[in-house]
């Protein structure tokens, strides 16, 4: 199977803009880009030059540490430039529908509003302390509702449960050539799970997120990874902007893959791993706490007799968390990101005011 059948009719042929860079790359003179011919006096980075479209040597590690071929991977500004480039070479606007399961990342819904796409919406499930997916509902409606673009996040945002490896080769082969599914893995290093990328030689309709933003700890870089079928990645690179990764974030990405970061990184993880676990069993034994789901991710999803009350009494003590009151079925929940050891116990110390103070 090809993914050139998702693709959108109108762009399979689709060059893009042919940047200075693509046409002819670093040269003894460049006089091809209408750049400054000098630098400032503060630039020691060459920031008069426009860097490369895709950073050669970010890319080969990018390509080493997810287990990819280079025709398999796009380098993006974050994911959310990939989100989005995605909905615009897959569906149609004003005709073909996006899938999600809400309560999701935001950005799928709104990459598919700005592109006049309809999603449908196969809502998630709770179960006691976690959310599951009703995978055979989930095939019924993208294709009872010719859905041609389906966004899935694993470990997902803001629910925090894996997507099992079954139940997504069950749902790419059940929508081949029907529909490509998009596997959000933004949160993947916090995860026991294999990453879906094994399964791109096997599946043309499947494509990978990545993003440095998490694990490690680039979030102010912007950057990010599309990993699909190569027809798909040729597409999504020219719907792309001529110059999409600054040279400064490139060279600073680079360094996370030096085997010293690498070793930071994975201890990192380690931490903040059991940061979570401590802080589950924390939180599950308070009063005003109705459930702590599960979680893969860096994060947890906690039920609360009164999120609206807890989050100001946490806004007053100088702690930020994310409410959910935009997600109907979560709206009494709130999202809290596992931080250093100070910035938990700081957070334990305010709940157990919270409690004092309301249950005493």
């Amino acid at each position: 199977m090809s993914a050139r059948g998702l693709i959108r009719p109108d762009l399979r042929a689709f060059a893009g803009y042919l940047s200075a860079r693509k046409q002819n790359g670093a040269a003894a003179v460049m006089l091809n880009a209408n750049e400054a011919a000098l630098p400032q006096p503060f630039d020691d980075q060459d920031l008069h030059r426009y860097p490369e479209p895709q950073p050669q040597a970010l890319k080969d590690a990018l390509c080493r540490y997810y287990g990819v071929e280079q025709t398999q991977l796009l380098v993006s500004r974050g994911s959310d430039e990939a989100i989005d480039l995605l909905v615009r070479a897959v569906c149609t606007p004003g005709r073909d529908r996006v899938g999600l399961q809400s309560p999701t990342f935001g950005m799928y819904a709104v990459c598919a509003r700005l592109h006049a796409c309809e999603t449908v919406d196969v809502p998630l499930i709770e179960d006691g302390g976690r959310f599951t997916r009703d995978i055979p509902a989930l095939i019924d409606a993208v294709l009872a509702q010719d859905v041609h673009l389906l966004f899935l996040c694993s470990p997902a945002n803001p629910t925090g449960q894996d997507l099992p490896s079954a139940d997504l080769e069950r749902l790419l082969a059940a929508l081949q050539e029907r529909c490509l599914v998009v596997v959000d893995e933004a949160y993947g290093e916090y995860s026991t799970q294999p990453s879906a990328t094994a399964l791109l030689p096997r599946f043309a309709n499947l494509a990978v997120l990545k993003t440095l933003s998490k694990a490690h700890a680039l979030a102010g870089a912007r950057i990010g990874a599309v990993m699909a079928a190569p027809e798909l990645i040729a597409v999504l690179k020219a719907c792309q902007a001529p110059y999409p990764i600054s040279a400064p974030s490139a060279r600073t990405a680079l360094q996370a893959f030096k085997p010293e970061a690498l070793a930071r990184t994975q201890a990192q993880v380690a931490q903040c791993l059991g940061e979570r676990a401590a802080l589950t069993g924390f939180l599950r034994g308070l009063p005003m706490v109705r459930t702590v789901f599960d979680s893969n991710a860096n994060f947890l999803l906690v039920r609360f007799t009164d999120a609206e009350a807890v989050n100001a009494f946490l806004i007053e003590r100088g702690i930020v968390v994310r409410g959910m009151a935009h997600y109907p079925a979560i709206a009494d929940c709130l999202r809290i990101s596992i931080g250093t050891p100070a910035d938990n116990a700081a957070l334990r110390a305010a709940l157990t005011d919270y409690g004092n103070t309301r249950y005493a």
